[in-house]
């Protein structure tokens, strides 16, 4: 066979294998990235432009937690946050409003201690969408009901279901999620 022949037939199987390779690192990424955001990797990238930009959000979060310092709690601190959220749940009973917010700030609270920012709650679900994905849409509905309880239009039940996906993020985050970061050096 000539020198030519056997390009004509390496090339082609060389692209192949090439783009075999990249198709198959795009599907393994797409694969990571839902197994570690759940839920939240279709609701990122049904709301970006592309997937592309939606996962490119999505590892950009990754990055972003890989540099917070996320650390368990102290047997002492989950104590005291599983005390005061017996507390706030004992408050709902006469004030479901004020318990509400009290849920919210406990949340924010205990994220603040395990090391998340807590400036804002887009950049807050943002950051916990990285290791609590499956339970991050409790923590958005629970803040739509508490927004809508600061001017007075949620009804009981509403808030009766706010303490509950406050519980759901709360219970996770107290437990470290089955997931807490190593120490770092």
């Amino acid at each position: 066979m000539s020198t030519g022949t056997l390009l004509a037939i390496i090339i082609p199987i060389v692209v192949v294998l090439a783009l075999i390779a990249v198709a198959v690192s795009l599907l393994n990424r797409r694969r990571h990235l839902r197994e570690r955001f759940g839920p939240e990797y279709e609701r990122t990238v049904e709301g970006a432009e592309s997937r592309r930009a939606g996962e490119r959000e999505l590892k950009a979060r990754e990055k972003r937690h890989d540099s917070l310092d996320i650390k368990p709690l102290p047997a002492v601190s989950r104590d005291r946050y599983t005390r005061e959220w017996s507390s706030v749940q004992q408050e709902f009973v006469d004030r479901p409003e004020d318990a509400v917010h009290d849920a919210d700030r406990l949340v924010t609270s205990l994220m603040h201690e395990r090391g998340y920012p807590t400036g804002g709650f887009e950049q807050q679900a943002a950051d916990l969408s990285v290791e609590h994905g499956r339970t991050l849409e409790h923590y958005r509905a629970a803040h739509e009901v508490e927004a809508l309880s600061t001017s007075s239009k949620a009804t009981t039940e509403q808030l009766r279901g706010a303490m509950v996906h406050y519980r759901a993020l709360f219970d996770e985050l107290l437990s470290d999620g089955g997931r807490a970061q190593p120490a770092r050096s």
